[in-house]
C-alpha cells in the first residue's frame, strides 16, 4: 500500500483489467505520482485508480492525464514544474542585499498564518487560475499553516520571508521549503497595487542569492495561465515537465 505520509516505494495497484504503478510524492500527504499504465481500456485505468486509491491526490504527465479525462475524470490542477540550476547558474550576489523602498520592511516569515491571509486572498482574486473558494479559516489551516510549520513538502526554509507595511500589515510573501534535498518555492504572493508592484520578484530573487551557498537547484510549480511564469522564467527557471493533477473521487 502507499503510505499516505508520502513516503515509501513504488506501489503496484492491479485489477482483473487494468494494471499501474504509483510512487508517493515526497512531503505530500495522500498524493502520489502514476509512473506507468496498462489497461484495456481508458475507463478501466480510471476506475482502477478509484478502487485502490480513493481520496488520494494523482499526478500524471498528459499522456496518462488524456487517458483519464477520456474515461470522464476531470483534471484538478494543470502546472509546469520549473527548476533553476544554482550551481550551473548562480544567481549575482548582490540580489541578496535587496529590499523594498520605505515604509515598506522585509522580515523573516515568522508569523502565524492568519496574518498572511488577507494579502494572499488579495493575491489570488477570482478569475485567477490559483483562486480558491474555500473561506479564510481553510486556507489559513489547509493551505497555508501546513506549509510554514513544515507538514508538508519539508522544512520550512530561512530564505523565505514577508513583506509589511508602514502598519506592519503582511503585503507580500515567500514561502521556501526543503523538499527533499530541492529549495521549494512553495509560494509567492502580494497584494495588488501599485505601492507592492515588483515585492514579488524582489523576494524571489533575494532568496534565490542565499540559496545558491546551500542547494544545487530550485524548483516550483506553477498553474497553466498564471501570469507569475514570466516571472519564474525571467529569474532564470527552466521549464522541466507539464502534469496535470487527479483527485481520486
Amino acid at each position: 500500500m502507499l503510505h499516505e505520509s508520502g513516503t515509501g516505494e513504488v506501489v503496484a495497484l492491479r485489477g482483473k483489467t487494468a494494471t499501474a504503478r504509483c510512487a508517493p510524492l515526497a512531503g505530500v500527504p495522500r498524493m502520489a505520482r502514476l509512473l506507468s499504465a496498462e489497461a484495456t481500456s481508458d475507463r478501466d485505468l480510471w476506475a482502477l485508480l478509484r478502487a485502490r486509491l480513493p481520496g488520494w491526490n494523482v499526478v500524471c504527465d498528459l499522456d496518462a492525464a488524456q487517458r483519464l479525462i477520456r474515461a470522464g475524470a476531470r483534471p484538478r490542477r494543470h502546472a509546469h514544474t520549473l527548476h533553476r540550476d544554482l550551481r550551473a547558474d548562480p544567481p549575482p550576489p548582490q540580489w541578496a542585499g535587496l529590499a523594498p523602498r520605505e515604509p515598506l520592511r522585509i522580515g523573516p516569515c515568522d508569523r502565524a498564518a492568519e496574518a498572511l491571509v488577507p494579502a494572499w486572498r488579495a493575491a489570488y482574486p477570482p478569475g485567477h487560475p490559483d483562486h480558491v473558494t474555500a473561506d479564510d479559516e481553510a486556507v489559513r489551516t489547509s493551505l497555508l499553516q501546513p506549509l510554514l510549520s513544515g507538514r508538508v513538502l519539508g522544512p520550512l526554509l530561512p530564505h523565505s520571508a514577508v513583506i509589511t507595511d508602514a502598519g506592519n500589515a503582511v503585503v507580500a510573501g515567500l514561502i521556501v521549503n526543503d523538499r527533499a534535498g530541492t529549495a521549494w518555492v512553495s509560494d509567492l504572493f502580494r497584494r495588488p497595487g501599485p505601492d507592492t508592484t515588483g515585492l514579488g520578484g524582489l523576494l524571489l530573487r533575494r532568496a534565490l542569492a542565499g540559496l545558491a551557498g546551500e542547494f544545487e537547484r530550485v524548483g516550483l510549480a506553477v498553474t497553466v495561465g498564471n501570469p507569475a511564469e514570466r516571472l519564474y522564467r525571467r529569474s532564470g527557471f527552466a521549464l522541466t515537465e507539464t502534469t496535470m493533477t487527479f483527485t481520486i473521487t
